[in-house]
């Protein structure tokens, strides 16, 4: 069924080519019988034999002066002649002559019949075939993940080589929405070329853009804006590329927040300039933050923990994580260091980074120096012990040097605990 379908597809193709060739010019003026005759056949000439590819008759109908049509070559004695001839002898003629030119629109027709593809879809085929057909993934029209669409993507791909977790960044709101509207050599490679120029280092960027890829989508030259304000506050290139390093988000800040910022922590703490830049330098989500958490901090050292203005302005530019601590937990380890190991408020102003410990390091170690009778805190008394190696020394050293103990005393004690 689709061998004879494609057969009757290419005679139609040859039809529609060979009107011209089949009927000369001079006959289109005659009668409208004789040009209806040479119009239905001589098409014929250009047709392949009937013992090559016609299963059954072709049979013309001869027209009569009077219009009427009658079976085609069919005469009184029930036999049937050939449709040429029937025709006028003129058309005849004009026929013959035709049939006698080199038909090379054919010939080149024939030549071509084996490269026509199938004309109809619906057209069967062999397992053997079918097997063979290998069906292109569709990119899904909504997905979950980034990895589903990896494959058909250049720029999730170079995104992924340059270390990007996608995983993660699909995370982040619309994030993951913009890397699919963005082409790697117009709009990524340019903010690349930036973040080195700035000094973010090669292996870094995977996880900067994997924190941070909405700067994919900055102005470049807003982004340029914002570093040369940071070097207008008299930052040097290592200080901004550390701080650009630390704090991804730190370029998508407006020049105008980025003042606001630095001039809120300069009146609320008391800073001078150079204090200022110093402390975002070592903390650059400061800048970054809410400011809300510092604020409230701010107010509970002051208020619940009795700290003074100046005695805060020690301990947050010394140790600046204090600005973003949980409240809670920084009121749980004043209450143990003040309250329990009795250390006043200068001595926690003089070493404020043991707000930074966790609290039960604290008291592990404060309770074995106890047991053993060596827990003194007072700079004024012999065996002293500054907060300071209390919290910062390892295990070992702690045990060796300050509790004059050996380690397996120290996690015996533990596990009495």
């Amino acid at each position: 069924m689709a061998l004879w379908a494609r057969q009757v597809s290419r005679w139609r193709c040859l039809l529609q080519t060979a009107p011209a060739a089949g009927c000369p010019r001079r006959l289109r003026g005659r009668s409208s019988g004789t040009a209806q005759a040479c119009r239905g056949f001589a098409p014929l000439a250009l047709l392949p034999s009937r013992n090559d590819v016609l299963p059954w008759r072709l049979q013309a109908c001869r027209h009569a002066s009077v219009g009427s049509c009658s079976p085609p070559g069919s005469a009184k004695d029930g036999s049937f002649s050939s449709p040429e001839s029937n025709l006028p002898s003129p058309v005849k003629q004009k026929q013959a002559k035709a049939e006698t030119l080199p038909d090379l629109n054919a010939k080149i027709l024939y030549e071509d019949w084996d490269d026509i593809p199938p004309s109809s879809a619906l057209e069967e085929i062999s397992e053997e075939e079918a097997v063979q057909i290998i069906a292109e993934p569709l990119l899904p029209l909504q997905s979950s993940t980034l990895r589903d669409y990896v494959d058909h993507s250049e720029t999730l791909a170079k995104l992924v080589h340059l270390g990007v977790n996608l995983s993660q960044v699909e995370k982040r709101q619309k994030a993951g929405q913009l890397l699919l509207t963005l082409d790697f050599e117009k709009d990524i490679r340019k903010i690349l070329l930036f973040l080195k120029d700035v000094g973010v280092e090669d292996n870094q960027l995977g996880s900067f853009l994997t924190k941070n890829p909405y700067i994919l989508a900055e102005d470049l030259e807003a982004l340029e804006t914002r570093v040369a304000y940071l070097k207008s506050k008299k930052f040097g290139k290592a200080e901004i590329a550390q701080m650009v390093s630390r704090a991804p988000y730190l370029l998508l800040f407006s020049v105008e927040r980025l003042d606001n910022r630095l001039g809120f922590f300069k009146n609320e703490l008391g800073l001078s300039v150079k204090q200022t830049k110093d402390l975002v330098i070592r903390l650059p989500r400061l800048l970054t933050g809410k400011l809300e958490p510092v604020k409230e901090n701010l107010q509970v050292c002051q208020i619940e923990l009795g700290f003074q203005r100046t005695e805060i302005q020690q301990i947050a530019f010394k140790t600046p994580k204090i600005l973003t601590a949980s409240k809670k937990r920084l009121k749980q380890t004043f209450d143990y260091l003040h309250n329990i190991m009795g250390i006043p408020h200068h001595m926690l102003t003089r070493f404020p980074q043991v707000f930074n410990s966790k609290l039960l390091r604290i008291k592990e170690r404060h309770m074995f120096l106890t047991f053993l009778g060596r827990a003194q805190y007072d700079p004024a008394q012999p065996s002293y012990i500054s907060l300071d190696q209390l919290v910062s020394l390892p295990d070992e050293v702690f045990c060796t040097e300050i509790a004059k103990a050996s380690i397996q005393d120290f996690e015996k004690f533990l596990k009495t605990l």
